[in-house]
């Protein structure tokens, strides 16, 4: 069973514009699950004797965390893509090979997305942190909720504001490629060779029509569905990652997530790293204790404020035209304010940070507003 078809994409200087690296990922999971946004603070953790509890395994802890935003499946303990304080990017792929997959529990690859956030501050750093993990620990297990056993080796692109790494496994055994300029992308498919530098075709090609690569760009290539980069289905795209991380380390590394299904018809809203960052509440799912690993499983109601009123507000747009157009404007409208804004502080190394600490939750707060606003007229 090999449905997921997640793309994940790095571009890199020359191709991109202001010297910026551009991060993407579409998450593509089965059509029911929830994916949330969580922030976790920086902590620093003095018992070292105490585990740490990952999906399904224990593992040791380390003295240091890192503060990380994570978009993640709300059952389970990793993610699929995040970022942390240090702007480093991480995001996942299913992979097959010869190697047979084990179900056994282990560290699932979503652990060690999150893992690799917490433990590193660079790009080449969380590809060592992954590969030690996994050297020690090994991966495996479900990783979907419920009834259905489905398991799977990894590949990771791994990202920072200077370059990217390609990690690719097959059980304990890995191959890395360093990639230093232009574009790349990690998909279903073991790809590091001898040549290194492969692309992904549409995306030179869409490069070249638009000139060099931006933030939206890379977002329009997430949400095209004619390519079936933007999932539909029983496997759906169910939340989608932008980042943009500028060589300049005086400007600040900007990460947009979506929080909910089908990027086309959802809003990238932007994170940003400061002290004090406020909860994510309205893309926070409820919590329920043990429930992966108690047998039978059960799959319990995981949908967060924000995801239940976005999948009402797919049912006004799916039958009413009228309201659609009115919905769809204002959520294009509250996200080109949002680039301008955010385009403003890249250019003008300028942050408001007691604005900046409620810049995620306030934009889910208005684009919950827009939702309401047409599901009760």
């Amino acid at each position: 069973m090999e449905p997921f078809s997640c793309d994940t994409f790095v571009a890199l200087p020359p191709t991109t514009v202001d010297n910026r690296i551009i991060f993407g990922k579409n998450s593509d999971r089965l059509c029911d699950e929830v994916q949330e946004v969580v922030y976790f603070p920086a902590a620093v953790h003095d018992n070292l004797e105490e585990h740490l509890k990952c999906t399904y395994i224990e593992i040791d802890q380390v003295p240091e965390t890192y503060a990380v935003v994570l978009s993640r499946p709300a059952w389970l303990w990793g993610a699929e893509m995040g970022a942390n304080e240090h702007g480093v990017c991480i995001g996942n792929e299913a992979v097959w090979g010869r190697e047979e997959v084990c179900n056994e529990e282990a560290l699932l690859g979503m652990d060690l997305v999150r893992l690799g956030l917490e433990r590193a501050d660079t790009a080449e750093k969380a590809l060592h942190v992954i590969v030690d993990l996994l050297e020690k620990y090994g991966q495996g297990g479900n990783c979907t909720e419920g009834r259905m056993l489905f398991s799977y080796h990894n590949s990771f692109l791994i990202a920072d504001r200077n370059e990217a790494w390609i990690l690719e496994t097959a059980g304990k055994y890995w191959a890395a490629e360093k990639v230093q300029e232009g574009v790349r992308n990690i998909s279903n498919q073991l790809s590091i060779t001898t040549k290194i530098d492969r692309e992904h075709p549409d995306m030179r090609n869409y490069a070249k029509q638009k000139g060099n690569i931006t933030f939206e760009t890379m977002m329009e290539i997430l949400r095209d569905k004619p390519s079936g980069i933007n999932m539909e289905g029983e496997f759906l795209t169910t939340a989608s990652m932008v980042s943009i991380l500028p060589q300049d380390s005086n400007l600040p590394c900007i990460h947009f997530f979506t929080g909910t299904p089908d990027p086309e018809r959802s809003i990238f809203k932007p994170f940003i790293f400061v002290p004090h960052i406020s909860q994510l509440l309205d893309t926070s799912s409820p919590t329920f204790e043990d429930s992966v690993t108690k047998k039978p499983h059960f799959k319990p109601d995981r949908r967060h404020p924000l995801y239940q009123k976005h999948q009402q507000a797919l049912e006004v747009i799916d039958n009413n035209k009228e309201k659609a157009k009115t919905m769809l404007d204002n959520m294009k409208k509250l996200e080109k304010e949002l680039f301008k804004e955010m385009e403003l502080i890249l250019q003008n190394k300028h942050l408001n940070v007691d604005k900046i600490v409620n810049l995620f939750s306030q934009c889910a707060k208005d684009e919950i507003r827009i939702y309401k606003s047409n599901i009760s007229s």
